[in-house]
């Protein structure tokens, strides 16, 4: 597969225009941008979370990624089968921070595809939006996107994408078409101890991005013993504003005063707490820490829980590790839980 497709190129026009939209030094007031401010405004007014700043990133994050060269170098690994009949394809939209299920979007309509999309009521905006301009860009996408907020019927596979809970609901429901259901995931950040503070910086791009609502996004530290937590916090001390958030500071506040009364040791630099605790979901505006005494076992242990693991950050020698300040820099081969989105595609 290449991207000289119509639909390729359709994307990577799409990608252009959220670059030049994101990089002020290039807007102009075009008709799209404005609707685009319309609906970014929009987005942030019906979900608190969807700050503007946080749109933005996720906007400018895919204008990088929507390149010809990018979509070249990830498609090429892909052979398309000229048999294959074209499929209807249910995406379950997750709505936990903006456009998380692009990536599903992209995918069902560059393997030759349908979408039949049910949105999320927290990001229920910038979606349809984005499929307003490809379909003005190419007619094409007239007839190969629907969003829908009915009962799921006459459709081929699906994809969806929820909690742990849901995903029960899932497997029921769709169970007997082929499909990717995705549940909970986390991520976690590996410490040495031996960073300096400029190393450290980056994972506070790792931990607040999105106020940690994505799985992408560091919701424990492994630490080793004795670890003095001075660094980390001179490292993360410039998200601080990110207690200005009436949201963020709520969910904050309301923590600290459920693990205060429930007496847990908390560690708190009054706008992140720090709790010792084996779980890896951390609620928001906390961060769950671990000790451990020897790589080699945190090595086995995180092999272990590979299945419950988004991201594992570290400058240590473990294996799959990435850079901090990565976490939300996903290239378009960067699968959630794994799974081959595209090669799942090709074959239904």
């Amino acid at each position: 597969m290449t991207a000289d497709s119509p639909i390729s190129q359709a994307f990577v026009k799409l990608g252009k225009f959220l670059l030049d939209f994101c990089d002020n030094t290039k807007q102009s007031k075009t008709s799209w941008n404005k609707k685009l401010e319309q609906q970014i405004q929009i987005a942030s007014q019906q979900n608190a979370w969807f700050t503007e700043d946080n749109i933005h990133f996720a906007l400018k994050q895919w204008g990088t990624l929507l390149t010809k060269d990018n979509l070249d170098i990830w498609l090429s690994g892909y052979t398309k089968n000229k048999n294959q009949s074209e499929k209807i394809v249910t995406i379950v939209m997750a709505g936990n921070i903006p456009l998380v299920g692009f990536h599903d979007f992209i995918c069902v309509l560059l393997s030759g595809h349908k979408v039949l999309a049910k949105l999320s009521s927290n990001d229920k905006v910038l979606l349809p939006f984005i499929s307003e301009y490809l379909a003005c860009v190419d007619s094409v996408f007239k007839n190969r996107i629907v969003f829908t907020d009915k009962k799921l019927q006459n459709f081929d596979a699906v994809i969806a994408t929820g909690s742990n809970n849901t995903g029960r609901y899932f497997d029921y429901y769709f169970g007997k078409h082929p499909n990717i259901i995705r549940k909970n995931r986390n991520s976690v950040a590996v410490i040495s101890g031996d960073e300096s503070n400029e190393e450290l910086k980056p994972l506070g791009e790792d931990i607040f991005r999105y106020f940690g609502l994505g799985c992408r996004s560091v919701s424990k530290l492994f630490i080793p013993e004795d670890y003095d937590f001075a660094n980390f916090y001179e490292a993360i001390y410039e998200y601080n504003t990110v207690i200005n958030n009436n949201k963020y500071a709520n969910n904050y506040d309301y923590n600290k005063a459920v693990f205060l009364m429930s007496n847990f040791n908390l560690r708190d630099n009054n706008f992140l707490l720090l709790k010792e605790d084996n779980s890896y979901g951390s609620p928001i505006g906390t961060l769950y820490f671990e000790y451990y005494t020897n790589l080699s076992k945190l090595k086995e242990k995180l092999k272990a829980d590979k299945k419950h693991l988004q991201c594992i950050v570290s400058n240590t020698s473990i294996e799959g590790t990435i850079p901090f300040g990565t976490t939300q820099n996903p290239s378009l081969n960067d699968y959630a839980d794994g799974v081959d989105t595209m090669e799942f595609l090709l074959k239904i």
